[in-house]
């Protein structure tokens, strides 16, 4: 049975969509074996429906489910339509509890439904917990198989625990301590456990715990984990009951999503949530089209300042040459405040009732700017088009980037006091406010400059 050698992800493409073309299984599995599950997911996120679901089929038994969640959930559903039901039920029951339940948010309910129902009682009873916690909070993400310890065990008797769930806990690195009550009293890390002697009472090592509540929204909690930097968090209820753990690997995912969303939507879409190649030009479509009517429709704002100013252009002509670079200008400036203030409000870094400091600190970026850019415009435009002219390009310069970075700075704070998505505010209507208000400080100015 010959082995085709590969390097990189597109070669491995090429030959998973010859080997599919050919119906050439016995070339692919030989040559697939040798992959590693990070390559294997490489390719799946390139490859047609058919072609994933034969690429998938093919590979050996000890690496389908590690593959498998290492896929995006989209991928996940998008796979499971292409296998055998008796597959998908063996798929469903090998995964961890959250990455259970984040494919069954992805699911028709129907199947939802069967696929839970196929579980064995207790991995159906650890996903139900998960379950239960609300859409987007870390309780609906972290993980309820977890290892814990009693302050009255010894070192001994907790590392028999830790031996007995290597293979079905979360993490074994860090053990939270808990009482009768399943109370969170504190951790201990494996290292404390190896290097303390064997009768040492947990009471003796135990450290206090950082943790997260299970209502809280996954993206802070991501960010608490990544800020203390344990290589996992436990998640207690309103009680401070242990229910469940966040390790850093999930934290830095979770991460990664909320930042890929952000970008999209200062970007003026929706996220895929789904490699690009694999995603449905509908879909595609989807996630930009709603968009870019709210911006058409926003501009028509920008129509109707230039209808209304139409005899001032008439007047002076040279004004019109000015217009995109002065709107240009503006909405940059604007989206440059969003960007940064949106940024530190993901860090933690300001909060909402920072509004009026942000306020005042972007005015003062923005007067600085505008005067920089305004004195420079001056120069320019008065020696070509004449010193009134220039007079009138620089002071709109400056009034125009002092307002659109107050704007944009305060936007995503109002966003957040709201529970709007700050990135939602960000961008696009950002700059379709400073084209219209810009256009009008621009007229406004000429005519006081120019008496028109």
């Amino acid at each position: 049975m010959s082995r085709i050698e590969v390097s990189d992800a597109e070669s491995r493409v090429r030959v998973v969509e010859r080997a599919v073309a050919d119906a050439d299984l016995p070339t692919l599995t030989t040559t697939v074996a040798d992959w590693s599950a990070v390559q294997v997911v490489e390719v799946l996120e390139r490859l047609d429906h058919t072609q994933r679901a034969v690429l998938y089929r093919v590979l050996p038994k000890d690496r389908a489910l590690t593959v498998f969640e290492s896929l995006p959930p989209t991928l996940q559903r998008d796979l499971l339509d292409g296998l055998r039901d008796d597959d998908v039920a063996a798929l469903f029951a090998g995964l961890d509890p959250d990455d259970r339940v984040e494919l069954l948010d992805e699911l028709p309910a129907a199947v939802a439904t069967a696929l839970m129902r196929g579980l064995p009682d207790e991995e159906r009873t650890l996903t139900s917990v998960v379950l239960g916690y609300p859409s987007g909070s870390i309780g609906r993400r972290m993980s309820p198989e977890l290892v814990t310890t009693h302050p009255e065990l010894t070192v001994a008797e907790t590392l028999e625990r830790v031996t007995r769930r290597l293979d079905d806990a979360e993490t074994v690195y860090t053990v939270p301590v808990t009482d009768g009550e399943r109370t969170l009293l504190g951790v201990v890390s494996l290292r404390d456990l190896l290097r303390a002697a064997p009768e040492t009472r947990i009471a003796d090592i135990v450290q206090p715990a950082e943790w997260v509540h299970a209502t809280d929204t996954a993206e802070d909690a991501a960010r608490f984990c990544a800020q203390v930097k344990h290589l996992a968090v436990p998640v207690v209820d309103a009680e401070t009951r242990l229910v469940g753990i966040v390790t850093m690997d999930d934290a830095l995912r979770l991460l990664e999503d909320a930042d890929t969303e952000d970008q999209a939507r200062i970007g003026g879409t929706e996220p895929l949530r789904q490699p690009y190649l694999t995603t449905p030009v509908r879909r595609i479509v989807r996630s930009r089209v709603v968009w870019l009517l709210v911006l058409a429709l926003g501009a028509t704002l920008t129509v109707q300042v230039l209808e209304i100013f139409e005899s001032t252009l008439d007047g002076v002509v040279t004004l019109a040459l000015f217009v995109p670079l002065l709107v240009g200008t503006g909405g940059n400036t604007g989206n440059q405040a969003a960007t940064t203030v949106t940024r530190a409000l993901a860090l933690g870094e300001i909060g909402s009732r920072d509004v009026l400091k942000v306020v005042l600190r972007e005015l003062r970026v923005g007067l600085f700017l505008g005067a920089l850019l305004g004195g420079i415009a001056y120069v320019l435009a008065g020696a070509i088009y004449g010193y009134d002219i220039g007079l009138v390009i620089g002071l709109t310069l400056l009034a125009v980037c002092t307002m659109a970075a107050t704007v944009g700075g305060m936007m995503p704070l109002v966003a957040r006091a709201v529970r709007a998505d700050p990135a939602v505010f960000s961008n696009p209507f950002i700059t379709t406010f400073v084209d219209a208000t810009g256009l009008i400080l621009y007229f406004l100015i000429a005519k006081a400059v120019l008496g028109l």
